[in-house]
């Protein structure tokens, strides 16, 4: 009798414990699934623009896969569109943490590659690349950073709103690099696009040996497996969980909620001043209005889709920059605007956006206790 005991019980806790590995799974799966479901249903909602167009959505799906992955030459161009977008996901994804929706990391971006090429004026003439290029990150880093962990002091000193303070110092940031590279740090010997002077070839960053994909890429990376790591294993990522799940918890603890604010936002738009600087040491070579080209506001619509996961965000990147890449095939085959894969970005962000209502709605991700 007591052997029968016994062995019921552990049946019974083997039951338990499958069931709850199931719970868990459900509560786990739902986080892929439903950004997964969102791009079909983003998927057959522009299939329906495109047949009001007169366009077939095959033919669209198919140049998009061929432009952004099909051959090696497309892989390459979306690998270097991804590199931006990583950098500036990250901007979207550490404060998110928090609970903060930064939306001005193009600002920072841009004041960062500003930052990097006019340091590096100074120091062209006597400066090898090997200190220049860390000097340049470093002062990219540094403008980033202050420039986005201003929104983080004003969110948490002043109680203004970190969405519309990014996006407002977004636009401070584009009148302060205009300022410059049309007046005092303006290349003379460039009359039809203002620019600063140019870096040099000596002092660009290469290409990944055998590819034409510079280092940011893996720079970009190795920094999401860092933030990842700081994020989720380390006291300071517990704090900003805490912080971000339960604001009123964090401060009756005692946690330093205006300091986390401060750091996490200043490491975020430390991320998104690189982008600015292997924008200018590995594609312009100067620092110009090229920088303003959109990488920081679809580097929002990267982070989303990740779940603001460190480590999702380089594949998602590498996804929708296969999407913008696509982009020129999109136009000379099928006679539709350069601009139509922003529609369908764009139409992703509204699709995931509303999906975000359903979690923790549908019966099928609830444990068996709450179904």
């Amino acid at each position: 009798m007591v052997d029968v005991t016994k062995a019921d019980r552990l049946a019974a806790g083997q039951g338990n414990a499958l069931a709850e590995t199931l719970d868990r799974f459900r509560r786990s799966s739902e986080f892929v699934i439903m950004p997964i479901l969102a791009l079909i249903v983003s998927g057959l909602l522009f299939s329906v623009f495109l047949l009001a167009l007169g366009k077939s959505p095959a033919d669209f799906f198919s140049l998009v896969w061929r432009g952004g992955f099909g051959t090696s030459f497309s892989w390459q161009n979306t690998l270097v569109r991804s590199s931006p977008l990583i950098f500036t996901a990250l901007c979207v994804a550490i404060p998110a943490r928090l609970g903060l929706v930064i939306i001005g990391g193009e600002g920072a971006l841009v004041l960062g590659g500003f930052a990097a090429a006019a340091i590096a004026i100074p120091m062209i003439p006597w400066a090898p690349a090997l200190l220049l290029l860390p000097v340049m990150a470093l002062a990219a880093m540094i403008a980033g950073g202050i420039w986005i962990g201003l929104v983080g002091a004003l969110r948490h000193y002043r109680g203004v709103n970190e969405t519309i303070a990014s996006l407002l110092l977004f636009y401070i940031a584009v009148s302060i690099l205009n300022f410059f590279v049309e007046g005092a740090l303006r290349d003379p010997s460039d009359p039809n696009k203002p620019s600063t002077m140019p870096i040099g070839r000596d002092n660009m960053i290469g290409a990944i040996p055998g590819t034409d994909v510079h280092w940011g890429l893996v720079f970009g990376i190795l920094l999401c497996a860092a933030l990842y790591l700081l994020m989720n294993r380390t006291t300071f990522g517990f704090a900003a969980r805490i912080t971000g799940g339960n604001l009123r918890a964090a401060q009756a603890q005692g946690l330093p909620v205006g300091r986390l604010m401060v750091i996490s936002c200043a490491i975020a738009g430390a991320c998104a001043g690189l982008a600015g600087f292997f924008e200018v040491t590995a594609i312009h070579g100067k620092a110009n209005a090229s920088l303003i080209a959109g990488y920081g506001f679809t580097g929002i619509l990267v982070s989303f889709l990740a779940r603001h996961n460190p480590l999702v965000i380089v594949p998602v990147a590498i996804f929708l920059g296969g999407i913008a890449a696509s982009g020129g095939l999109v136009q000379r085959r099928m006679d539709l605007p350069d601009a139509t894969v922003l529609v369908l970005q764009g139409l992703i962000f509204v699709v995931l956006l509303v999906s975000e209502t359903f979690y923790g709605r549908l019966p099928f991700f609830r444990p068996r206790g709450d179904l």
